[in-house]
């Protein structure tokens, strides 16, 4: 197998975050490759070339759209920027991207790349994703995709979209993955000293953060706001609508009204979502067994606890551990587990 071409589309104040995580990630891969066959050129393109300015100041020495030759791109990579959602059908760089997109292997976008792409006609009936404070806007404007919150990155078919930020580098991970194998995209993974692989299913936020957010923004309910936290921290605790009212200091009835209004769900989905999250840290770090996980998040048993990752996640908690988990050192020689150790 040659070397692959990944091209990166660039524009004024793109996001430099969004091209230097990615772009950094198939460079140390080029690195865990160098003993063997293969690796990446990365070229990173914008409509006239030249320098390019990001949004924080830093500027990208690019090569024109039409110096590349189409048939050489295997991956092109559109990075998102401050307006990207302006982008229409017939800018330059659309136009050039619906015609890359032909020939390229994968065709992939950034954060809010995505509006690119969309404005290519090229997310019309896929699913995509984009940053999360963008997905009303991307509904909006473009009706015909299919665009979800909660994924990091989503591929369908030969179309690969992803969340804001640091997502990018979970991206180009996935495309390591998707050439060379799990092996090699984890030792990038850890190269880049990213603590999880992340696949695309996990989601973007926090479910405490996000609820942290949306509670209590506006009186009488401001108290709302520190609910999450307290959850976290006392989740063997009734969490009923009962014992959370008091909580609060509400009748049971004006904290469900309230709750309903601001957080648009119910107690008892938060509660789940924010045990899963607590459970998830605890098999990320790799030392409790799982029975003992359970009941520190308050599930009861683990065979609650599995019911509920795979209503939430779709993987059951061992293997949620096998993809996430943080590898055990191993014991010295007949020294026995600490208690609660697998």
């Amino acid at each position: 197998m040659g070397r692959r071409i990944i091209g990166f589309g660039l524009f004024d104040q793109a996001l430099a975050l969004n091209l230097n995580g990615p772009a950094e990630a198939f460079s140390v891969a080029n690195h865990v490759l160098s003993q063997v066959e293969g690796g990446y050129d990365l070229v990173f393109l914008s409509e006239a070339g030249g320098l390019v300015r990001t949004s924080c100041g830093l500027s990208v020495d690019t090569q024109s759209l039409e110096s590349i030759d189409p048939n050489a791109l295997d991956t092109l990579i559109v990075v998102g920027g401050l307006n990207a959602w302006t982008f229409t059908a017939d800018a330059p760089l659309v136009q050039w991207i619906c015609k890359i997109s032909k020939t390229a292997r994968r065709t992939c976008s950034i954060c809010n790349g995505a509006f690119l792409l969309a404005a290519a006609g090229l997310l019309d009936g896929h699913r995509a994703v984009t940053h999360w404070c963008e997905v009303e806007r991307l509904k909006a404007m473009h009706p015909n995709v299919l665009v979800e919150l909660d994924p990091i990155y989503l591929q369908d078919g030969a179309i690969w979209t992803s969340a804001g930020m640091t997502a990018g580098i979970d991206l180009a991970l996935a495309l390591v993955e998707d050439d060379h194998g799990r092996r090699v995209s984890l030792a990038v993974a850890k190269e880049l000293v990213v603590f999880l692989h992340r696949p695309g299913g996990q989601a973007q936020f926090s479910s405490a953060l996000d609820a942290q957010t949306r509670l209590g923004t506006m009186p009488p309910v401001a108290k709302l706001a520190d609910l999450p936290a307290w959850i976290m921290n006392n989740l063997n605790s009734d969490l009923s609508v009962d014992g959370l009212a008091k909580v609060v200091g509400m009748s049971p009835r004006t904290f469900a009204r309230n709750f309903a209004r601001w957080h648009g769900g119910t107690p008892a989905n938060l509660v789940l979502e924010l045990r899963v999250e607590a459970a998830c840290r605890h098999l990320e770090d790799g030392g409790t067994d799982i029975k003992r996980i359970a009941d520190i998040c308050g599930f009861g048993d683990e065979e609650r606890m599995r019911r509920a990752f795979m209503r939430r996640l779709s993987i059951p908690p061992s293997a949620y551990r096998d993809r996430f988990g943080r590898p055990i050192p191993a014991r010295p020689k007949g020294q026995r587990p600490a208690m609660g150790a697998v």
